[in-house]
């Protein structure tokens, strides 16, 4: 479940639709467009996106391909930062950042309400860090109320903020960075999941570093997969309520990736992949 709504637990995540560095146009943007039609035709009812991709890319492009949507489709943005002209992430949590930033996704996406709007704190650009998310995401929840926004989730936060966000409102998921051998939210996860809340990692794959490991591509050659699609197996082994939105400029890639879901993972399996986290972890 995300929200009220019920998804496929392996959506997409449109970053990889904008330009280098998640920035301008796409080398190839009939590709953008194809690969976006294509996951959806192969069920694929979950997509992640934000208006600072690009900015503004990546929900023209969603747009253009899927536009008039399907009434299954959930699709997810994130508020909270901007883009500088240098291509830089910068904050962006002020009451008029905010609103205009949920007003850009709806004129771009062309919706008149956004399913969920995830709330990306940006105390570090390193990762989550501690600082309050009490007054941005009172914004939200006033959207929310506008009927503008229909569910709010947070993004890149801490457990402390995870807490904080219910008290001032209904959080029904939780993005962060997760994967093989990044797991500092394993405690969180399992929390999450006993309250049947929603976790989405982003960069399942490694990100702009992709997972390479010995032990990965062994247990991948024995199942006749590729190790991409065993790391994305793990993590939909991991916990019920992980939702995976890997992301691709690529239909092959796309197809790949979607393949994963038919992985089964034997047990014996797992202690292997489970051993690949770094030990100054």
């Amino acid at each position: 479940m995300l929200g009220d709504q019920v998804v496929n637990r392996l959506g997409y995540g449109a970053m990889q639709l904008a330009g280098k560095g998640v920035f301008g146009p796409p080398r190839d943007r009939a590709e953008a467009v194809a690969v976006l039609r294509e996951a959806v035709e192969s069920g694929v009812n979950h997509i992640d996106t934000s208006d600072f991709y690009g900015p503004h890319v990546t929900n023209e492009i969603i747009r253009e391909a899927l536009h008039p949507y399907r009434d299954d489709l959930v699709i997810v943005t994130k508020v909270g930062a901007r883009r500088g002209a240098d291509a830089s992430w910068i904050p962006a949590f002020t009451k008029e950042e905010l609103t205009r930033a949920v007003h850009d996704n709806l004129r771009n996406l062309g919706l008149d309400v956004i399913d969920v709007v995830n709330l990306r704190a940006m105390f570090s650009v390193h990762g989550p860090a501690e600082g309050s998310i009490q007054e941005p995401l009172m914004v939200l929840a006033d959207l929310k109320r506008q009927g503008l926004i229909r569910h709010i989730g947070l993004s890149n936060v801490t457990t402390g903020q995870v807490e904080e966000g219910r008290r001032i409102t209904e959080i029904v998921c939780v993005q962060n960075m997760y994967n093989l051998v990044n797991r500092a939210d394993d405690a969180m996860i399992d929390r999450l999941a006993a309250a049947d809340t929603a976790y989405v990692p982003f960069f399942p794959l490694g990100g702009f570093s992709p997972l390479q490991s010995s032990t990965l591509s062994d247990v991948a050659a024995r199942l006749g997969a590729t190790p991409m699609q065993v790391a994305l197996a793990w993590l939909l082994k991991r916990a019920p309520n992980i939702l995976l939105i890997p992301g691709t400029s690529s239909r092959v890639h796309l197809r790949e990736n979607l393949d994963a879901a038919e992985i089964d993972l034997p047990e014996e399996a797992m202690p292997e992949l489970d051993g690949m986290v770094p030990a100054w972890r």
